[in-house]
C-alpha cells in the first residue's frame, strides 16, 4: 500500500513539473527596460525577476582601486564590443569595492547593451540553462554570484565547474560569469589535507588541485585589500562631500570628523571604502538634523 501511494505522488510531483513548464510563473522579462535582475531556482528550471533599481553608483565613486577599476572596465569594454572576453573572480577583504565596482561597469555599459543577472549559490546548478535563456536575446550578460565560497564537504563547486568548462560557455558569446568572493580559493581547503600533501600522498594532492582548479576557471582575478589610514581618509573625504552635496550643509575633513572617522574605522575592524560610506552618511546626517532641529526651534 505504502508502495503504491509513493508511486501515485511520484507521478503527481512529474504532472506538475510539466505543467509548470507549460505555465511559467514569472513573467517575460523586457530586456530593453530592465537591466537587472535576479534569477530563482525552481522545480521547473528557474525563472527571472526583475530589479526595479540597480545601485547607482558610479565608477568616479570607487576610490583607491584604480588597478581593478581599469582591469574590469577594459574587460568589460572587449565583451560589450563583441571581442573576447574573460570569467572574472574578485577576491580580497570585505567591503573594498568588489560588488559595488560590477554595479557601477553595468552602470558606465547600460545604454551599451549590458545587463546583470545576480544568482545565488543555489542557483549555480542552472547555469547552463540560464545561459541558454540568455543566448536568445540580443543583449551582453554578466552574471553575477555574491560572497562565494565553498567549505570543504561541499561538492557542488563542481557544477559551477562543469558549467565553466563545459560547450554550453563556449558556445554562448553573450554571457561572462563575474564572481565576489572573500577568498582566492574558492573552495575550502583543510589543514589535513596540506599535511597529507607534503606526505607525498598523490590521492591528496589531487583533491586540493581539483579544489584550486575552480578559480583556475576565471581567466582574470583581482585582488583586493584592506586601506591604508590615508586611502580610508580619501575615501571618506569624497563620501563626506558627496552626502553634504545632497543635504546642502557644510562639511569638510577637519581634525574632528578626521579623529572620528578613524574611530568609526577602529570599531568596525577595518578600514575599506563601505566603512567610509557608512561614517559618512551617520556624520553628515546627524549634521543635518541638528540643523533640523536649530532651525525648527527657531521658528516663531
Amino acid at each position: 500500500m505504502n508502495g503504491q501511494l509513493s508511486d501515485l505522488l511520484g507521478r503527481a510531483e512529474r504532472v506538475l513539473e510539466r505543467l509548470e513548464r507549460l505555465f511559467p510563473h514569472n513573467p517575460a522579462i523586457s530586456w530593453k527596460e530592465t537591466f537587472a535582475a535576479t534569477w530563482s531556482h525552481q522545480s521547473s528550471g528557474g525563472g527571472f525577476h526583475a530589479v526595479a533599481e540597480l545601485d547607482p553608483i558610479k565608477l568616479d565613486d570607487l576610490l583607491e582601486i584604480d588597478r581593478q577599476r581599469e582591469a574590469v572596465v577594459q574587460n568589460t569594454a572587449q565583451f560589450c564590443a563583441g571581442l573576447p572576453a574573460n570569467n572574472v573572480l574578485l577576491w580580497g577583504a570585505r567591503g573594498t569595492g568588489k560588488s559595488s565596482l560590477i554595479h557601477a561597469v553595468v552602470n558606465e555599459f547600460s545604454e551599451k547593451g549590458l545587463r546583470l543577472v545576480e544568482v545565488d549559490k543555489r542557483s549555480l546548478s542552472d547555469i547552463a540553462l540560464l545561459a541558454e535563456e540568455l543566448q536568445k536575446e540580443p543583449y551582453r550578460f554578466i552574471v553575477v554570484c555574491d560572497d562565494l565560497s565553498f567549505d570543504a564537504s561541499d561538492t557542488s563547486f563542481k557544477e559551477l565547474k562543469s558549467s565553466l568548462e563545459g560547450t554550453i560557455f563556449a558556445t554562448v558569446s553573450n554571457v561572462l560569469i563575474y564572481i565576489t568572493s572573500n577568498r582566492r580559493h574558492l573552495v575550502t581547503e583543510l589543514a589535513k589535507e596540506n599535511q597529507q600533501l607534503q606526505e607525498h600522498d598523490l590521492h591528496s594532492a589531487e583533491a586540493v588541485e581539483e579544489k584550486i582548479s575552480l578559480s583556475d576557471r576565471f581567466g582574470l582575478w583581482l585582488s583586493f585589500h584592506p586601506f591604508d589610514q590615508n586611502q580610508y581618509l580619501r575615501v571618506v573625504e569624497h563620501w563626506l562631500g558627496f552626502f553634504a552635496q545632497q543635504c546642502d550643509v557644510a562639511c569638510s575633513l577637519d581634525e574632528e570628523v578626521r579623529s572620528n572617522a578613524l574611530r568609526w574605522a577602529l570599531n568596525r575592524g577595518t578600514r575599506s571604502g563601505r566603512t567610509a560610506n557608512h561614517f559618512a552618511r551617520a556624520w553628515i546626517g546627524s549634521k543635518s538634523l541638528e540643523r533640523l532641529s536649530q532651525m525648527g526651534s527657531s521658528d516663531p
